[in-house]
């Protein structure tokens, strides 16, 4: 499976589907967030809803995953698979401290040389070079 269903966004483009996630990087190292259902890690973040800009999107969903306040600052990555297109944007944090609250379990702040050895969700496997490019 690329992605839960839950991450499943509306079309921007066509037919395709649209998720968003957030890089938030801080002293050298990376949010993950261990999914409950299916499980594996991601980069945390979810669909974008009619009406929203990714941007939007991103924050909403970085408030109601995580608890708390992001400022996208620009998109660093994109994956896409099947109808699936993942936007990856790095976020500077604003409000709050993350926890873990309804879709994921674990939340762990990883450092470039850890980024292989989690076990990734598809997509997110995919962007994980230019993850580790931001954080060297």
């Amino acid at each position: 499976m690329l992605r839960p269903p839950a991450r499943s966004g509306h079309s921007l483009d066509g037919d395709r589907l649209t998720v968003v996630a957030a890089a938030l990087i801080e002293d050298g190292r990376v949010l993950a967030a261990l999914r409950n259902d299916p499980p594996g890690w991601e980069f945390p973040g979810g669909k974008v809803e009619p009406g929203e800009s990714p941007q939007q999107a991103l924050e909403r969903e970085c408030d109601e995953e995580l608890g708390i306040g992001v400022r996208c600052v620009d998109r660093i990555a994109t994956a896409s698979a099947d109808q699936l297109d993942l936007h990856v944007w790095r976020v500077h944090l604003v409000r709050g401290t993350p926890s873990a609250l309804h879709d994921h379990r674990e939340l762990r702040w990883v450092g470039v040389d850890d980024l292989p050895g989690l076990d990734w969700l598809p997509l997110d496997r995919a962007v994980l070079d230019a993850i580790a490019d931001r954080l060297r």
